[in-house]
């Protein structure tokens, strides 16, 4: 494994309060994660090792949270009873998202059960790690068949599906209890592809308590699909932007874990302190665009070349592929830069939930995701927490972030938008104040209106809604 140069790492062990102790652990923990990441299939997002992690006795570490629950927007959900029903379990955003959920209600003392509607065959690494964290705060993981998951569904005060598949859950385990748990369901549904409106899906929608997406053009894009396509009705729903966990708010706000995380990060890649970096940190699929942004970083290499700019020099990293497994899809990515002759400048990292070190170490995020773009994009609001410009597609939920000429530039989804993000890339390299201010102004909207207490805001507001209404339904 490497190691954080040493004048770094001195730096980061300078201080001998507590506060410098946690910082140097927190800093020694991500070092290793991201570390890992070039080598190992999956890893883990970093944070803070906390009481959870390491005594092992979720019931006492919640017990001496309880004193959260009064200064929580959460407090109202203390003792309640709610079961949390996931598609998958996986390193995607959807149960990662339910997952964060279930950590915030544990903290004031509510009671939370999680079931997985597919499981992987034989064992699964990924899984494991994740069903062992979630005991580790107090989560308990239930089959997602049998008479406790029925039982549970309807001793519950709130059931929570998470994303449009997750529906098949309903018919398939609670059969003729179905009409009892529906009045007491908030679906919360996280995807905008054409591909996830099928009736079998989404039939019981109409009937539940509420809906909670992820920004308003996917509330509204739901709405009017649901209607034109399967002719039903959507239930009362909410649009719930996203924060940022109070873990990677940690490291972005800490100037000497940025500078370990980004020296180290820069060597492992042999890239030079004063480079400029361009990255896209998404799993490699097609709709997330990589393709179109390493076409656009190549057009901008010919700009910079054609133009004669005096700018440092740039690299494309790609974060978010699967060395175990290459698809189709990645080995072209991998012929383009082969075939271009710049190799040398585009850097391929495995895929990581440990974000943090790559937006320290990177100058610009790329968001590029491509048709209706993402229903939010929460890696977006993740690099601005970093004062990161951020290069989006004016798609989806990106444009309810991202503010064009101000914390970022919005280019085309499509073809049409490659050479529109090659100037914005060459613009960027060329204007260091331009990328110093949209940073500023991005971190300073993240304050304002997306960091983890105005998330956890916005949900019990939704909450106490879905849970006033499910008290007007009998359930038994």
């Amino acid at each position: 494994m490497a190691k954080p140069p040493p004048s770094a790492a001195a730096s980061a062990a300078g201080g001998r309060g507590p506060a410098h102790h946690r910082t140097r652990l927190l800093l020694l923990l991500l070092v290793a994660v991201a570390a890992s990441a070039f080598t190992a299939g999956y890893v883990l997002r970093g944070g803070p090792v906390g009481p959870c992690d390491t005594r092992g006795d979720p019931v006492d570490v919640v017990a001496a949270r309880a004193g959260g629950a009064a200064s929580s927007p959460l407090g109202f959900m203390k003792s309640k009873l709610v079961l949390l029903v996931s598609h998958e379990l996986s390193l995607s955003g959807g149960p990662l998202l339910l997952m964060e959920l279930a950590f915030l209600l544990r903290q004031v003392g509510c009671q939370v059960v999680w079931i997985t509607n597919q499981r992987p065959e034989g064992t699964n690494d990924v899984s494991y790690s994740l069903e062992h964290k979630m005991l580790n705060h107090g989560v308990q993981v239930l089959p997602a068949r049998g008479q406790e998951a029925v039982e549970t569904a309807l001793k519950a005060d709130l059931v929570i599906l998470n994303t449009a598949v997750a529906g098949k859950w309903l018919d398939a385990v609670l059969k003729d209890n179905v009409p009892q748990v529906l009045p007491k369901i908030l679906w919360w549904i996280h995807e905008m592809r054409g591909h996830y409106f099928k009736l079998e899906y989404v039939k019981h929608l109409p009937l539940v308590a509420g809906a909670m997406i992820d920004s308003h053009i996917t509330v509204e894009y739901w709405k009017t699909r649901t209607h034109d396509r399967l002719n039903i009705q959507m239930p009362q729903t909410f649009a719930v932007h996203l924060g940022n966990s109070k873990e990677l708010t940690e490291v972005a706000e800490d100037n000497v874990a940025r500078r370990v995380l980004r020296e180290h990060i820069r060597e492992s890649l042999g890239v030079r302190s004063e480079d400029l970096l361009f990255a896209m940190i998404n799993s490699v699929s097609r709709g997330k665009g990589q393709d179109l942004f390493l076409q656009a970083f190549h057009q901008s290499l010919q700009l910079i070349q054609h133009q004669k700019l005096k700018v440092p020099k740039v690299h494309a990293v790609v974060v978010g592929s699967d060395m175990s497994a290459q698809t189709k899809y990645e080995t072209q990515l991998r012929d383009f830069v082969a075939k271009n002759g710049i190799h040398d400048r585009v850097h391929f990292i495995n895929k990581t939930l440990a974000v943090a070190p790559y937006l320290a170490a990177i100058d610009v995020l790329v968001q590029n995701s491509q048709a209706r773009g993402e229903c939010f994009g929460r890696i977006t609001i993740e690099a601005m927490a970093f004062k990161l410009p951020v290069l989006g597609t004016a798609a989806g939920g990106t444009t309810e972030i991202v503010l064009d000429g101000s914390t970022g530039l919005l280019h085309p989804a499509g073809k049409e938008g490659v050479t529109p993000l090659a100037k914005n890339m060459v613009r960027l390299a060329s204007h260091v104040e331009q990328r110093v201010s949209m940073g500023n102004k991005g971190y300073a909207r993240v304050k304002e209106r997306f960091m983890e207490h105005h998330m956890a805001e916005r949900i019990a507001v939704v909450l106490k809604e879905v849970l006033h209404k499910s008290q007007q339904h009998p359930h038994s």
